[in-house]
């Protein structure tokens, strides 16, 4: 695919109202049955802080709702980008925002990661909680992946884990799914994260918000992304790695 065909997508994504654009190879994580795909777009849409501040002890009818706006608008940017693929001769294949499936073993995954494309993209990585986190908008921000057999630039190399020694999500998930180890890549879900026990509190707890669909409580205590991130009193043992951070802020 042509370099003004790139610029012109990305374009018109960020113009749709996203924050970032990615591009990978994803041969070595497409599912066999989209084997014909090599190649993934990442789209990336920023959360609005104003309503991701406003929860406390759990989530707020305003954050189901904009989460599901969020939604909406990926579906809406993901058959933009397939479009304009399929006028320049290539397949594509949308995976939605927010949709699980239930025949392939694992009931809380999808057709295919989003976060597995995006971190193959450079765009950020996989924290403790098993949300992506991007190093400019942390975890507050809502992904979609189309899935293409159009050969696309993938400059960019996977972003391992910058969490340190972070806690701040361990300690701020109300079911105790989230179980504090650094994700390596190649490492199972399971091993840093129980999505049972993460749902089940939800429909509990949460399930006069939007049927226990949402909670996000892990997002909103993530330092990374969020307003005040580069004046927080981070512990003296993440000192290195706020320093990283601070590096790569000045360098944009």
């Amino acid at each position: 695919m042509t370099d003004s065909f790139v610029e012109k997508l990305r374009e018109r994504l960020l113009f749709e109202g996203l924050c970032d654009v990615g591009f990978s190879r994803i041969e070595d994580t497409v599912p066999p049955d989209l084997a014909q795909y090599n190649y993934a777009v990442t789209l990336v849409y920023r959360l609005s802080d104003a309503v991701v501040d406003e929860m406390e002890s759990s989530p707020t009818y305003a954050y189901f709702q904009h989460y599901r706006a969020a939604n909406a608008l990926m579906d809406r940017c993901a058959l933009i980008t397939c479009e304009m693929l399929r006028r320049e001769g290539a397949a594509a294949y949308p995976i939605a925002a927010s949709q699980s499936v239930h025949d392939r073993g694992d009931k809380y995954t999808g057709i295919y990661q989003h976060k597995s494309a995006a971190v193959a993209a450079g765009l950020g990585w996989i924290g403790k909680s098993a949300l992506f986190v991007s190093p400019r908008h942390g975890p507050r921000v809502r992904l979609a992946t189309v899935l293409t057999d159009a050969e696309l630039p993938c400059d960019a190399g996977p972003m391992e884990s910058r969490c340190g020694e972070c806690t701040l999500c361990v300690k701020a998930c109300p079911s105790g799914a989230i179980l504090g180890r650094n994700y390596v890549r190649g490492m199972a879900r399971e091993e840093i994260f129980d999505a049972e026990k993460c749902s089940r509190h939800m429909k509990q707890a949460f399930g006069h918000i939007g049927r226990g669909a949402v909670c996000g409580l892990c997002m909103k205590a993530c330092p990374v992304g969020s307003a005040g991130f580069f004046n927080a009193k981070i512990p003296p043992k993440d000192a290195d790695y706020m320093n990283e951070r601070i590096g790569d802020k000045d360098e944009e």
